[in-house]
This record gives C-alpha cells, structure tokens and sequence, in this order.
C-alpha cells in the first residue's frame, strides 16, 4: 500500500517537469523564436529592395552610356562629312587664284586688240602683246607653273613627247626643234613639250 502511494506522489511530481519542457519545445509558444523570424523575413525584404534599386541604378547607367555612346557616333559622323565637304571644296576651287591672274592678262588682251583698232603703228601693237606675254609668264610662275627646258635638252619622255626626227648638227637623240613648250606645275608634268629629236648629223 505504502508503495503505491509513493509511486502515484512520485508520478505527480515528474508531470508538472515533463509538461513545461513540452511546452518550451513548440515554437508557436517561443517569443524569440517568433522575434527572429519576423526579422530575417524583414532583412530578406531590405535585401530584396537593395537588389532592385542596384538594377534600376545599373539599367539608367547603361541607358545614359548608350545615349552617349550614340551621341558621340553623330558627332563623329558629322565631322567626316564636314571634313570631306571641305577637302572637296579646296580641290574644286583650287585655281582660283590662278584664274584672277589669268582674268588680268586677258583684260590686257582686250585692251590691246582695243587699242590696235585706231593704232596705225603695228610696232606697238607688237611691244603691248609682248608686254601682256610677260605678265602673263610671270603670274605663271607665281604660281609654280614652269616652262619644260626643251631645246638643246636630252630628250625624256617624261617631259617630251617626240612628233619627229629629223637630221641635225646636234647628237642623236637630243632636241632639235620645239612645235610646242611645255609646261610643269611644281613636279607634275602639266603639258609635256612637243618636239622633233635629232637623228645626228647629216651623213
């Protein structure tokens, strides 16, 4: 009977200890558990948020450098053309100083055939167009156009271009005669000289 009594006592008394460590198990009954939770669920939402905010960021980045790099492209693609518009422009008008020179001598010209109309001296005629031959040289060769040294010249087919031969007290194969001058520009050949080469004298 005593033994009894003491198992039922001893049976009480371990029930309360087993209920209470039942329930520190459960979570739904633990605040901190329930505490923690609730802040990794707001730290994944910071980090979520920090996430799409570096994406936006990012995206505007590359919007902005793709609009320059465009805006650069323009830029560049207008300065091509500029540049081509004036290169065509420096080559298309070109001679035109040259052309003003040239626009006085024929002037000069006008005016000589002008005045020969009441002239009765034709050496005068004569000395005015050698006067306007002159002026033109000159303006020529201000502007590196050169005549071709020809007449008593080796004959080069770079500069000459031969039409004739003929016998000569000159050797064989230099200049005899010239039906043309000829005219450099700087180192360009502009008309090559039209001449009759020599065969060597008369046998």
């Amino acid at each position: 009977m005593n033994e009894e009594m003491d198992d039922m006592n001893q049976a009480d008394s371990t029930a309360p200890d087993e209920q209470d460590h039942g329930d520190d198990l459960n979570p739904e009954t633990n605040p901190q558990e329930i505490h923690d939770e609730a802040v990794d669920h707001e730290a994944v939402d910071q980090v979520l948020e920090t996430r799409d905010e570096e994406m936006d960021r990012l995206r505007e980045a590359a919007d902005s450098a793709d609009g320059r790099v465009l805006k650069a492209q323009a830029e560049a693609e207008n300065f091509r053309k500029r540049l081509r518009r004036d290169y065509e422009d420096q080559v298309k008008y070109a001679a035109v100083p040259l052309v003003t020179d040239v626009l006085e001598v024929r002037d000069n010209l006008l005016r000589g055939l002008e005045a020969a109309k009441n002239s009765a001296d034709p050496g005068g005629l004569q000395e005015g167009v050698a006067m306007v031959v002159k002026q033109l040289d000159d303006y020529l060769t201000k502007h590196a156009v050169l005549q071709i040294a020809t007449e008593g010249e080796q004959f080069d087919p770079n500069f000459h271009e031969a039409i004739s031969q003929m016998p000569s007290d000159l050797e064989s194969g230099m200049v005899a005669h010239v039906a043309q001058i000829g005219f450099k520009m700087h180192d360009r050949v502009v008309r090559p000289s039209q001449v009759v080469v020599s065969t060597g004298p008369a046998e």
